[in-house]
């Protein structure tokens, strides 16, 4: 090859090998990013409620949607695995439903990416490669799950029962709907009222009186953060808007309630070594001007007991 040839070909290469990089990391990212951005959501930023984040145990409905944030952290038992639905099709996504696929595909994807890197493959030729055996894999699953293909049919056998496939699942067994009264949503705004005060001056033996043991290890560890990191997060002037019964259920001697509170405040994180006239006394918020929140507490407490804080979620 004459060396003007290969002048004429060095650019070309480059510009090639900067592509494969780019749909390299493109891929990557879109991998790596794709359930975070799925489960982000937002959230109230009053340090009383946890940061934003949903929290707690509701007893057998931890799991359930009502209309909050679903509990990020919680010490409930988590619920059991997804029964088989109409078809054979089993609930979750693809990724959970297969894992050993999925590791498969994740495995090859991985290769053929890494080695597009390394100038010995063609991205495109890869790519047409991981779409035929995507296509390979869903195929399969098809065969199997017999969404579009009966084994039994193929071997003479019996077709899928239409009546057992339309049948309803038992549903989970999730207490005894109750009802409560005035006299405890008023002991709801109470205990509403003292966690925020209390919170406000990092009081944790308060707090113990107040919540679960679950609810108090939360409270602990942001207080424990906020000692570490100098910082004090003040809630103060706290003023109840809305506060209105939206469940009630018995688990066996334990009673379950849930509210929803709107509420606002003064909100404001301070370094409570220094001054408040000096200028870097505040670290965040504004102690004049007050702030709304929305959120779902559940309260908890055995029969004939007072209630407990068991829960919080956001709206």
């Amino acid at each position: 090859m004459t060396l003007s040839r290969r002048l004429a070909l060095q650019p070309l290469s480059g510009h090639i090998r900067q592509w494969r990089i780019l749909l390299s990391l493109f891929f990557c990212l879109a991998l790596a990013f794709a359930p975070s951005l799925a489960e982000a959501r937002a959230g109230s930023s009053f340090g009383g409620s946890g940061g934003g984040s949903s929290f707690g145990s509701r007893g057998m409905r931890s799991f359930e949607n009502n209309g909050a944030a679903p509990l990020s952290r919680s010490m409930a038992p988590t619920p059991p695995a997804a029964s088989p639905l109409a078809g054979g099709a089993y609930g979750g996504s693809f990724f959970s439903r297969h894992p050993f696929l999925t590791g498969l595909a994740g495995g090859f994807l991985g290769s053929m990416l890494f080695h597009s890197l390394g100038g010995f493959g063609n991205v495109l030729g890869g790519l047409l490669m991981v779409l035929i055996i995507g296509g390979l894999i869903f195929f399969v699953i098809r065969l199997l799950s017999g969404r579009g293909f009966s084994l039994a049919g193929a071997g003479g056998g019996m077709p899928r029962s239409i009546g057992a496939a339309a049948s309803p699942q038992p549903q989970q067994y999730r207490g005894h709907d109750t009802t409560v009264g005035d006299a405890d949503l008023n002991a709801f705004q109470s205990i509403h009222a003292a966690v925020q005060e209390a919170w406000g001056r990092a009081d944790l033996g308060r707090l113990r009186q107040l919540m679960t043991p679950e609810m108090l290890s939360y409270f602990s560890e942001e207080l424990t953060r906020n000692a570490s990191q100098g910082v004090q997060n003040i809630v103060s002037d706290v003023r109840l808007l809305k506060g209105e019964i939206s469940e009630s259920w018995e688990e066996g001697d334990l009673q379950y309630a849930t509210a929803y509170l709107r509420w606002s405040a003064l909100d404001y994180v301070v370094r409570p070594d220094r001054s408040p006239g000096q200028p870097d006394y505040l670290v965040s918020g504004d102690p004049k001007t007050p702030t709304e929140a929305e959120e779902v507490w559940t309260f908890v407490r055995r029969r004939g007991g007072n209630w407990l804080l068991s829960a919080i979620q956001q709206v």
